[in-house]
């Protein structure tokens, strides 16, 4: 048990974090989340050392789509919820804004790479898609968040 109270502080924020980026609501993510840590203690997994990360967030994945499943179902409408968490640099929160506006799929890839440090190829594994899928997302995101962030008077020499 304690070994699962260490795993649980150790990657409850990146699991959080990815949730969040897909649901784009704390409550499920945190729903998430919490789903994610009882999957693990249901199962038990066998996992090599250093592997447990990447479990999880994989999990994180499936889990986050089944929410959507269920929700599409019931044709729910979520609530939009105030993301002021913290007061960031301005330059910061545009693109924390620009990055919380795009689809969702393209949100994970994004947050995966960038915040996470995995490659596009552990990415489609935890996401079961193909490389090009992701390296498609991160095209097709990257583009979106520059145009959106030019818009708004941001320029690529950071004025």
């Amino acid at each position: 048990m304690e070994d699962v109270t260490a795993l649980f502080h150790r990657y409850k924020d990146p699991v959080y974090r990815l949730a969040l980026s897909f649901t784009g609501s704390p409550a499920d993510a945190e729903d998430v989340t919490q789903t994610v840590f009882l999957k693990y203690l249901e199962t038990q997994p066998e996992l090599e050392a250093g592997k447990e990360k990447a479990w999880l967030l994989q999990v994180t994945a499936n889990q986050c789509r089944d929410l959507w499943r269920r929700l599409k179902r019931r044709a729910a409408v979520p609530l939009e919820e105030a993301q002021a968490i913290a007061v960031l640099p301005p330059r910061v929160e545009a693109v924390a804004q620009a990055v919380r506006k795009l689809k969702p799929t393209d949100r994970a890839v994004i947050y995966l790479f960038y915040y996470e440090g995995y490659s596009t190829g552990e990415i489609a594994g935890m996401l079961r898609v193909s490389q090009s899928t992701v390296t498609s997302r991160l095209h097709r995101a990257r583009k979106k968040l520059k145009e959106q962030l030019e818009q708004e008077g941001y320029h690529e020499t950071g004025v």
